[in-house]
């Protein structure tokens, strides 16, 4: 539905990710992207791993625009996640774009958002009285730095260590080296789903984008639930 008192449309945001060993998984994900694009028109985002390397290419605009020339891609890429941004919290930047990527002790991360933290503003001021440096002004990299901050052993548990402190509505697409994990908050407030092929694992924002990536609708995830895709498969 759209506002007829602005000129943005009031979704929030769109998340996609994929993980297949044959798939070319960029190429998914921009197919995804494009079917989400209602969900978000100033920024759109792709992250890549191949296991070793991740990178991501982000700008502001639409999707068709932000890859006009070229989708991200790496040899041997077996797990991508995507965002297309519809601003709730932060300025319309380049530097507030989506997927975010970090470098931390336990490795590499990329991570896109889809809501609101009703407490990210005060996790943030103590974060910083602590010395954590932010790079943006956007609640989603209070995520992250929860996350790399975590003294728990798995990238699941520090996740789940950070969920914990974290209030309001929200899903998440997380990539790390070897897994493609999803998160739905506790009230179920905003929408994720699965999707699965012969041949790959998908997450989105919604079902309609599924078909378009040649994957067909499992469930949603379930809300308060945290979904890990890896070689073995998937585990709630």
């Amino acid at each position: 539905m759209v506002d007829i008192t602005s000129n943005k449309w009031k979704e929030e945001c769109g998340v996609f990710g994929v993980f297949s060993r044959t798939e070319d998984v960029s190429m998914l994900t921009y197919l995804g992207l494009y079917a989400l694009q209602h969900r978000g028109q100033e920024s759109a985002g792709i992250a890549v791993t191949d296991g070793a390397w991740m990178d991501v290419t982000r700008d502001m605009g639409l999707v068709n625009e932000v890859f006009r020339h070229q989708i991200p891609h790496m040899d041997n890429q077996y797990i991508a996640i995507g965002h297309v941004r519809y601003s709730t919290t932060g300025s319309s930047l380049l530097a507030n774009t989506q997927p975010l990527m970090v470098n931390y002790a336990g490795g590499k991360i990329s991570l896109a958002h889809n809501g609101n933290l009703t407490n990210a503003t005060q996790i943030r001021r103590e974060m910083e009285e602590q010395g954590t440096i932010f790079q943006t002004s956007i609640d989603t990299e209070v995520f992250v730095n929860l996350i790399a901050k975590s003294k728990k052993y798995s990238i699941e548990d520090k996740i789940i260590e950070s969920l914990k402190k974290i209030e309001g509505a929200y899903c998440l697409t997380i990539m790390t080296e070897d897994k493609l994990i999803g998160v739905r908050d506790p009230h179920g407030f905003r929408p994720l789903c699965i999707g699965k092929s012969e041949d790959a694992w998908v997450l989105s924002s919604e079902s309609c984008a599924l078909s378009v990536a040649g994957v067909k609708y499992v469930r949603d995830v379930e809300p308060g639930e945290l979904v890990v895709i890896d070689e073995n498969g998937l585990k709630s």
